[in-house]
């Protein structure tokens, strides 16, 4: 657990950094998703599901 969480705290820190200096390359594409790899075996993945869930539905129910 203490080793996935520190691999995500870690490549948050280097997502992070490369949309501040330079953009998001085909390189920075392969940390992202192994970003999104380890963050959904974290503790934390349930509550992320929840609420990207709750988001969509909130936004699928504005009328235009």
């Amino acid at each position: 657990m203490i080793l996935s969480i520190s691999g995500v705290v870690l490549l948050a820190i280097i997502v992070f950094l490369f949309f501040r200096k330079d953009g998001l390359k085909a390189s920075h594409a392969v940390v992202c998703a192994l970003f999104g790899f380890f963050l959904a075996s974290t503790a934390i993945a349930p509550s992320i599901k929840a609420g990207t869930a709750s988001l969509a539905s909130l936004l699928g129910g504005i009328k235009f």
